[in-house]
């Protein structure tokens, strides 16, 4: 009888602690997210965001092996921690950006081709334990021969001798070397800041404070914006400067009319009294 009910407090048990055993067993699956598609700059760089899950505790980065490679073709290899295994026309051109015990798979593609669309997928291998390529979820590149022009925004009205701002921005995937950008206004105050937008987007922007004066009245204030690999793309914008308003024109506005009314009623005072 005791062996009974030992047998039935034990299946209970087991069915008590079943739902959290089955629950840890479907969440220790293997799982990449990446970025479907990504617009790239030819000659510059591109970072393939990625995201990875694997079975069992986190590992060090040297239990696991990282490799990138072709989605139709595996042994295509455009990434491998040996360097003999990638394809010669990747070599020396990609690296791994993030950790792969910090679960981080995220890739580095430099110097980039017209040729390298892709699409391309992760692969992880925990040797002696297990491997998994992520051929569902792949990154296809879309190519870019010429930069996009930047995008330069201002203030409406301009006034001479007040502080006007500027902001010139453009966007990237190329986090790792971003875009630069000047002004032809070399003695302004300029600031610049790169922020992620998501997706693998990134936009570069900067932001310029100078005080106008006349002489910038119907000038170009130029924005240049040189992408990492040599290409550049620039923007210009007409600027108006309004002239401030200061006494002394009013002074001598108000006496030359003043004068002009004074010299014409003498005038007539004059011709009237003549022929009176």
């Amino acid at each position: 009888m005791k062996q009974l009910i030992s047998t039935f407090d034990n299946w209970l048990l087991f069915i008590f602690h079943f739902p959290v055993i089955f629950a840890t067993v479907l969440s220790d699956v293997w799982k990449a997210e990446v970025v479907s598609e990504l617009k790239t700059l030819v000659s510059s760089c591109v970072v393939l965001p990625c995201k990875l899950q694997y079975p069992g505790k986190q590992l060090p980065d040297s239990r696991i092996r990282g490799i990138w490679h072709q989605q139709a073709k595996h042994d295509q290899r455009i990434y491998h921690e040996d360097s003999t295994e990638i394809a010669d026309s990747f070599k020396g051109r990609t690296r791994l950006l993030g950790h792969l015990g910090e679960k981080n798979c995220t890739l580095e593609i430099d110097e980039v081709k017209n040729h390298d669309n892709g699409p391309f997928c992760f692969r992880a291998e925990i040797p002696s334990i297990d491997k998994y390529s992520f051929v569902e979820s792949c990154v296809a590149l879309s190519m870019m021969s010429a930069p996009e022009k930047p995008k330069l925004e201002q203030m409406k009205t301009l006034e001479d001798g007040v502080p006007a701002t500027f902001k010139c921005s453009i966007r990237h995937t190329c986090p790792s070397h971003p875009p630069t950008i000047t002004w032809s206004r070399s003695n302004s105050e300029a600031t610049l800041s790169n922020r992620d937008i998501l997706h693998g987007n990134w936009e570069v922007e900067s932001l310029l404070i100078f005080i106008p004066t006349e002489k910038f009245d119907f000038t170009d204030l130029n924005c240049t914006v040189s992408f990492h690999g040599g290409l550049q793309s620039s923007v210009s914008s007409l600027i108006h400067v309004k002239r401030k308003a200061n006494f002394l024109h009013i002074i001598i506005s108000v006496v030359a009319v003043l004068g002009t009314s004074l010299l014409f009623g003498g005038v007539c005072y004059i011709i009237c009294k003549k022929y009176r």
